[in-house]
């Protein structure tokens, strides 16, 4: 079961990139952001979304559950124009596998990786039927 992608990459305002304009981007919705004072579009098909979900560590605030508020929340706590907002990774998931497998896979992967070490991860899952499942994965820098 060859999984031959995983790049990860760095959203900076420096290089005029926004955490909710990827966000959107993956979500296949607008978002609003705060920081911008504008709506963000997808620009791409929402029907490849097949599932999506904010993971929270323990003690981060219930109302970050909504991908909106998250993003809007670390845009706001970094001060700088050039900072850094989000680390993004992209996976390739196993076609071999069922949806739940993969899905069951890349949430364990991601609770044990990222949220158990405090880390807020948006995942969101992408299958277009074309056999090229992946998984897109936006998290934050710091602790907020």
């Amino acid at each position: 079961m060859p999984c031959p992608h995983f790049s990860i990459s760095i959203t900076s305002r420096g290089h005029g990139g926004s955490a909710m304009a990827g966000a959107s981007y993956y979500l296949g919705q607008r978002l609003y952001s705060e920081y911008d004072r504008e709506w963000k579009y997808p620009h791409s098909d929402p029907k490849r979304v097949r599932y999506t979900e904010v993971m929270l560590p323990a003690n981060a605030p219930p109302e970050y559950a909504d991908r909106q508020v998250l993003w809007n929340a670390v845009d706001a706590a970094e001060k700088s124009s050039s900072a850094q907002t989000a680390r993004r990774m992209v996976i390739t998931l196993p076609k071999e596998l069922s949806f739940e497998q993969n899905l069951s896979l890349i949430r364990d992967y991601c609770q044990k990786q990222f949220v158990d070490k405090g880390m807020v991860c948006d995942l969101y899952y992408h299958d277009s039927h074309d056999d090229n499942p992946h998984v897109h994965l936006m998290l934050t820098m710091r602790a907020m």
